[in-house]
């Protein structure tokens, strides 16, 4: 088997008094798709912040390519490409100047960078909006602007989470085709996202999260207990969101004054 991409080592963060990640440990082999996911405060955007050294672990350790990273200097970084979510774009610029500054950060030239941004933002449909400021861009528009700048320096390796917000439906497909093309390439692709079915599709491999440790990890097709399961009954049954109907009757229900409250009471 290849040496490891990245490994985690029994990670464990906390907050205060709250506990993020209380035992976290796998590792992935390059040239791998995984889609981390888990319910909203899981900690799949800490992990990957431990990841990328914007937050230290309280217990634990990481390895990229083989080495620690709390031991390094920070230069494998310029092998990685980020999409956080949510991330602020600098608006002031526009799409042209905000991926030759991004691609300066990651060590090329302002020409090279350019050239490559000019080329990457023609294929996705950015090239009349190259030169405008980023803040008239719609919200798509700045998603694709962060995901070329995850990918202008050509990184080993992707952190993508939620990278699919704001994409239309053929963008969608096509950020899917671009991580198979860089998967076949034997990038590896780390990425986290509420949109099951494409985690579904797309992962070679998912990890879920709940609770602060991995309560499930593998091909979807060894995960599911049947052959017509999907990927969303397996995160209900097993983060237990399983009462969504049930919990969704109820809610329809006090809206249209099936319950006691006061207002049923009035005019």
């Amino acid at each position: 088997m290849a040496n490891s991409v990245l490994k985690l080592n029994h990670l464990q963060k906390r907050f205060g008094s709250k506990v993020v990640l209380s035992d976290v440990d796998f590792e992935i082999q390059p040239g791998t798709i995984v889609g981390y996911i888990g319910p909203n405060g899981a900690g799949k955007s800490t992990t990957v912040k431990i990841i990328l050294g914007l937050l230290e672990p309280d217990g634990g350790s990481v390895e990229l390519f083989g080495q620690p990273v709390s031991s390094r200097d920070g230069s494998y970084k310029k092998h990685i490409g980020y999409v956080p979510e949510g991330a602020d774009v600098f608006n002031a610029l526009t799409a042209r100047e905000y991926l030759q500054l991004v691609g300066q950060l990651y060590g090329m030239t302002s020409v090279l960078a350019g050239e490559r941004a000019e080329k990457l933002c023609a294929i996705v449909g950015l090239s009349d909006a190259l030169d405008r400021r980023i803040v008239s861009y719609s919200k798509g528009m700045r998603q694709l602007v962060l995901i070329i700048a995850s990918l202008i320096h050509n990184p080993d390796v992707l952190f993508w989470d939620e990278p699919l917000n704001g994409l239309d439906a053929n963008a969608v497909l096509l950020v899917e085709e671009i991580l198979r093309e860089l998967r076949d390439r034997g990038k590896t692709i780390f990425y986290s996202s509420h949109i099951m079915d494409v985690v579904q599709k797309l992962s070679d491999r998912i990890i879920l999260l709940n609770g602060g440790t991995v309560v499930a990890d593998g091909p979807f097709s060894e995960l599911a207990h049947e052959d017509d399961a999907s990927l969303q009954e397996l995160f209900n049954d097993l983060t237990g969101y399983a009462e969504h109907g049930e919990k969704a009757h109820e809610f329809v229900d006090v809206l249209m004054g099936g319950g006691t409250d006061a207002e049923n009471e009035t005019d």
